[in-house]
């Protein structure tokens, strides 16, 4: 049965290619003629990421960072510049720390020729983000989709003003996500690119082939380092962007919970040796003396599972939660102690690194 199968099969083959042979005609119906270079069917596979830029770089604005000189506090210089992105009809806009700090004054560009002068709604330097607001009408707002998650290899497009060129965009791939640092002691988590970023870019928006705003750009390698490298960049996410920038309108500022515990995760060969009961779990290698978590009796070997009923998945997620928490809130720990599951309650407080 099979044999006669593949006999039927391998005639209808034979009979298609001598169809194809003898009518040429039905050639360009099966298969795109690259032949000429002005054939229509090669227009459509041009690419091109033109509509991507036009929906996103009118909400990408020029940013000067303007001080007064030493010698005469009635003048003011430029001494800096940068990029930011405009996310909101409001008015807000989303840039980096270091691109205003300092500043007594801070003027806005957009594309569109109009100036204005912004007014600083909030910093915050963990994550090096600092929230604008300025007065017009018909503001440009970029592309926003909340249900986009960047993959490692999507196309990456970064937009902003290096060198005070003018508006710029370059081409990458996201080289990587939940990068924990460019710096020392640094836990950001960024999302890692090799599109060029470089000096007045940082501020900029980093957008998808849609348009739509994945990140913000923050820093080359070599910004972060004594390193001469070339092709990493660094952006922060726009989901963190947003929720800091929320913060920061609500309250002015970043209001941190804070529980003050060291941990790490479980490898995944402890995990299984314990059944893969701990997966996700991490191990509290040190708590702070005067925190929450020692008043509420945390000691070091304790493994946590979940906090306020929902599972942790590394160190990463417990510092999400812990930092979502408003101050005065008691939550309750699960933890494994010499075997054992026991929970503990503990207060969130503010955390004092700001």
């Amino acid at each position: 049965m099979l044999k006669k199968l593949l006999q039927s099969v391998a005639l209808g083959l034979l009979a298609a290619l001598i169809l194809l042979l003898a009518v040429p005609s039905l050639r360009s119906k099966v298969m795109p003629d690259f032949s000429s270079p002005t054939a229509e069917n090669f227009d459509n596979v041009e690419l091109s990421f033109n509509a991507a830029v036009r929906r996103a770089a009118p909400a990408v604005v020029n940013i000067y960072s303007r001080q007064y000189t030493e010698n005469d506090r009635t003048k003011l210089s430029t001494q800096g510049l940068g990029s930011g992105v405009i996310v909101s009809k409001k008015g807000y806009i989303i840039t980096n720390y270091h691109v205003i700090a300092n500043a007594d004054q801070i003027v806005v560009a957009l594309q569109d020729g109009r100036v204005a002068a912004a007014q600083l709604v909030g910093t915050d330097r963990r994550t090096d983000i600092a929230v604008l607001r300025i007065q017009m009408n018909d503001l440009p707002v970029i592309p926003l989709n909340p249900n986009y998650k960047p993959k490692v290899g999507d196309v990456v497009l970064a937009i902003g003003n290096p060198y005070n060129l003018g508006q710029t965009t370059t081409f990458g791939i996201i080289s990587a996500v939940g990068r924990s640092s460019i710096n020392a002691g640094s836990r950001q988590d960024f999302i890692q690119t090799d599109a060029a970023i470089n000096k007045g870019n940082s501020g900029g928006a980093l957008v998808n082939t849609r348009g739509e705003l994945v990140g913000i750009n923050t820093a080359s390698f070599q910004q972060g380092s004594d390193l001469e490298t070339y092709g990493i960049s660094f952006a922060i996410p726009y989901s963190l962007a947003n929720k800091i920038m929320q913060k920061i309108i609500a309250d002015g500022r970043v209001i941190r919970g804070y529980i003050g515990i060291d941990g790490q995760d479980i490898n995944s060969l402890a995990s299984r040796l314990s059944g893969n009961e701990h997966l996700g779990g991490i191990v509290v290698l040190g708590v702070d003396p005067n925190s929450p978590a020692a008043k509420a009796g945390f000691e070091p070997q304790d493994i946590i599972l979940k906090i306020d009923g929902k599972k942790i998945s590394g160190r990463q997620s417990v510092m999400d939660i812990v930092t979502n928490l408003r101050p005065g809130t008691t939550v309750d720990v699960e933890i494994v102690r010499h075997g054992k599951k026991m929970t503990l309650p503990v207060t969130v407080s503010e955390d004092p690194r700001g």
